[in-house]
């Protein structure tokens, strides 16, 4: 009872950075959920629940959505999610989370604290978006190397919150039917989603409340921050 509680705490708190951000809050609940609960009802329960949100924030936002630019991510995520399912099961996954992690954080204290710009080559841009298919495939957890893209090109923070949301909205719909043959939604797991629709509303309002309050900067230092404090949660 007591783990289902703080379960419970843990979507709502992830979930409203997920509102603000459009990313980050799958990956910051999914080690402590995983914990609590374990791997097969944390990846249905918070799969439903990022889908969810972000369909709410791209029905919202869809007037500043970055078309072309969420094509490229989706087909790119999507060509490395299909190998990071495969992957899944042939693969040193605890030494490869922990390379991912280091990497993450790496590159936020570079954004963080380096504000110069360097420039990479288109095709290293679009390998980044490869890469971050081949883990969100593996871990749900590509957000993080998929923000080094996206801050690159999308500047705005309305337009980056908008064009990221829409991009779980899709890649977590094609995750279901794996999800599904793999046996996750079980009586017990779809129980644990219902209970679960006061702190997703909750956490949605709280979310928006908070976004309009943030500025640009501010913004993306928190986009920073929550990179770094997601590459640690997956080290440890």
């Amino acid at each position: 009872m007591l783990h289902e509680i703080m379960f419970q705490i843990i979507l709502f708190l992830s979930n409203t950075i997920q509102t603000i951000t459009g990313f980050a809050g799958t990956l910051l609940a999914m080690p402590f959920s995983i914990g609590l609960v374990g791997v097969e009802e944390a990846k249905a329960v918070l799969n439903l629940f990022t889908l969810a949100t972000c369909l709410v924030i791209t029905l919202q936002n869809r007037h500043q959505i970055q078309y072309g630019i969420l094509l490229r991510i989706v087909c790119g995520m999507a060509a490395g999610m299909l190998a990071g399912i495969w992957l899944f099961d042939r693969l040193p996954l605890q030494m490869l989370l922990k390379l991912y992690a280091v990497l993450v954080i790496l590159l936020a204290l570079k954004k963080l604290l380096f504000k110069k710009e360097i420039p990479l080559p288109s095709w290293m841009m679009l390998f980044v978006v490869f890469a971050s298919g081949i883990i969100h495939g593996m871990f749900l957890s590509g957000g993080a190397l998929l923000v080094v893209y996206a801050v690159t090109v999308l500047k705005d923070k309305q337009e980056f919150r908008a064009t990221m949301a829409p991009v779980w909205v899709i890649l977590n719909a094609l995750l279901m039917p794996a999800h599904y043959q793999a046996g996750y939604y079980t009586v017990h797991n779809l129980s644990a989603a219902a209970v679960s629709i006061l702190p997703l509303v909750l956490s949605i309002a709280l979310g928006n409340y908070l976004y309009r309050k943030i500025s640009q900067k501010h913004f993306l230092t928190i986009t920073y921050i929550l990179l770094i404090i997601s590459g640690a949660s997956l080290l440890l």
